[in-house]
């Protein structure tokens, strides 16, 4: 370290001497300042040759102590290139989009419009729901591609065949029980312009517009080689042509001039018909057996006991001549029957107590149409009941009303006359007292869940509340106030039922409204029998409440945009979509979506 230290201490005095030198010359003048400086001049020169000389060599001998030979300069570090980020294309979010990220309801609603068609689901024995699949069931609903752009005015599924009417008014036919090498459904009953269809053991009764009704066989093998009628050519006057097919016409008798059939609805073995004027027809419907519990609603009518003619020639029920019917209803073996006051009229089996009516093994069946006495399940309360609607299917009935609370019949009733003074003159009558209540009831068998009231009841005689249907209320925006929910449609299978609630819709949604400005449909709830995947729930467990399920288009309807999938933590319902003028091929069409249930078979269709 002493060596290191040379250098700087030589350097310090080199430097102090040449100090020294300078003040020493700053005291000299004239001659004597000349030649110091020449002398001054060569002191600096030899002081600081010493002062480098100094310094190199404490600098080798630095190096040499410290052991470092050579220095070398670190590589220059290669310069970065800067790159430009591409400016990226923004993806224009219109305001169709924001309504399909809100909504799945809106989803669902656009693509009924945009995609109309058939979706089914359920057992698949017969390859009814999925004609093109060896499956055994369909858990959830699934498209028939022959229907994809097809709209269709009816639509009846057993889980052997099926039956569609098109909108031009031709039946198409599928399923095993039609045919074992035809797939895809199949005109069958053309030109005749159905209006609806009703499907019995093994035939199926079509109604057209003028009011004939057509009965003809499921099997084609069937049509193909029994007795085919005449028909007239319409290019041809007064020149007739067998017909393609076999059927029958079934024609009720004695009815006047502009009086024809209406209505339509078949049980396993017979049929109900119902006219313009409230007359009501019961007939046979099935080749096979012939109605024996009876649900003709005509007593001592039997096979041996019927009169001359055809089978299935329709016969009135005399019972209910003096009642104007407004609709009717058929389960597997039994019959309903509601007038314009709202009475309901029930004949046939009750062996499970679906006429609603107790139970007794004296008289499981009941062969004339008997009052159901529904008024009594309001008794004690303020409430006059009035049916609304009735539905049957399998060995269940439901009935729909309208409770109406009331004042004491003592209390002037508003619409009786003022200009009486008298007490005695004025009109006393019960009057309304508040909101309308819609309820639901049920009767049948329920240890499948049927009934949809909760329980497990093997048989329910006595009508039961649906209390997940009844009671309800929401906000109308239209009429500023409070409005009941009612039931639109209720369609019965064999173990399950669908309700189509009547809940408020909209479907007003356009380009020129705001991008919350959006659609909804009318909820859907299911409930029964799920052992053959008939609930669309994608599970096997039947259900004894109503439940709803998941929207039919997947992932791209149940949670914003198409390929989005549903979001986390949302829950979709499917909603139905109400009557509407869309474009549909080119062309303007009131469309709306239907519920169907059959036996162990559901589907959903774009009806007209």
């Amino acid at each position: 370290m002493d060596a290191v230290r040379l250098g700087p201490r030589a350097v310090h005095g080199i430097c102090k001497a040449c100090r020294t030198q300078l003040i020493s010359r700053r005291r000299f003048s004239g001659q004597q300042f000349a030649n110091s400086n020449a002398s001054f001049r060569k002191s600096f020169i030899w002081s600081f040759g010493a002062v480098v000389a100094v310094g190199v060599g404490a600098s080798s001998f630095y190096g040499w102590g410290l052991g470092l030979r050579e220095l070398h300069a670190d590589t220059p570090p290669t310069p970065f290139e800067v790159k430009l980020e591409k400016s990226k294309k923004r993806k224009i979010v219109t305001k169709e989009d924001s309504r399909d990220t809100i909504s799945s309801q809106h989803v669902q609603v656009k693509q009924s419009w945009e995609n109309p068609g058939v979706y089914a689901w359920g057992s698949n024995s017969g390859r009814v729901v999925a004609p093109d699949s060896d499956e055994t069931y369909i858990k959830t609903p699934r498209r028939i591609p022959f229907f994809d752009g097809i709209l269709l005015r009816d639509i009846k599924l057993d889980r052997e065949f099926g039956a569609a009417v098109t909108e031009k008014g031709d039946l198409l036919q599928w399923g095993t029980a039609y045919s074992e090498e035809t797939t895809l459904p199949t005109p069958t009953l053309i030109s005749k312009d159905i209006i609806s269809i009703s499907i019995s053991r093994d035939r199926i009764l079509a109604l057209s517009s003028d009011g004939k009704v057509y009965s003809l066989p499921v099997s084609r093998d069937d049509q193909l080689n029994g007795p085919k009628p005449s028909e007239s050519a319409w290019y041809l006057p007064f020149y007739s042509t067998p017909s393609p097919i076999s059927y029958r016409t079934i024609k009720a008798p004695y009815l006047s001039y502009s009086e024809r059939p209406c209505s339509l609805s078949s049980g396993l073995d017979h049929a109900l018909l119902l006219t313009t004027t409230g007359r009501i027809f019961s007939f046979a419907s099935s080749s096979t057996a012939y109605p024996t519990r009876g649900q003709l609603g005509i007593p001592g009518l039997t096979w041996t006991t019927r009169p001359p003619g055809a089978y299935d020639t329709p016969h009135e029920i005399p019972t209910l001549r003096n009642f104007t019917i407004r609709s009717i209803a058929c389960g597997d073996y039994h019959s309903l029957a509601c007038d314009a006051d709202g009475l309901v009229f029930a004949f046939g089996d009750n062996s499970l107590g679906q006429l609603g009516f107790d139970y007794s093994a004296d008289s499981p069946t009941i062969d004339a149409p008997s009052l159901v006495p529904l008024a009594k399940l309001y008794a004690g309360t303020s409430l006059v009941p009035r049916v609304t609607s009735i539905s049957a299917g399998g060995v269940n009935s439901f009935f729909t009303i309208d409770a109406v609370p009331i004042t004491s019949a003592n209390e002037t009733s508003p619409y009786s006359s003022s200009s009486s003074s008298s007490s005695s003159s004025a009109t006393r009558s019960p009057r309304p007292a508040g909101r309308i209540t819609a309820d639901t009831w049920a009767c049948g068998q329920g240890i499948y869940g049927s009934l949809g009231t909760g329980r497990w009841t093997h048989m329910q005689g006595t009508p039961r509340k649906l209390q997940a249907l009844s009671g309800l209320f929401e906000y109308d925006e239209a009429t500023n106030g409070v409005v009941p929910i009612r039931l639109r449609r209720l369609s019965v299978g064999s173990t399950h039922a669908a309700a189509t609630m009547d809940n408020v819709t909209h479907v007003g949604a356009h380009a020129g409204s705001g991008a919350n400005d959006t659609n909804w449909g009318a909820d859907v709830l299911w409930w029964g029998g799920n052992e053959h995947y008939q609930l669309g729930t994608g599970r096997r467990n039947n259900v004894a409440q109503p439940v709803y399920i998941a929207p039919l288009e997947g992932s791209a309807a149940a949670g914003g945009q198409q390929g989005e999938g549903k979001r986390r933590g949302e829950e979709h319902r499917f909603q139905i979509t109400p009557r509407k003028w869309v474009v549909v091929g080119g062309r303007r069409v009131a469309l709306e979506q239907r519920v169907e249930c059959g036996r162990f078979v559901s589907a959903v269709y774009s009806g007209v």
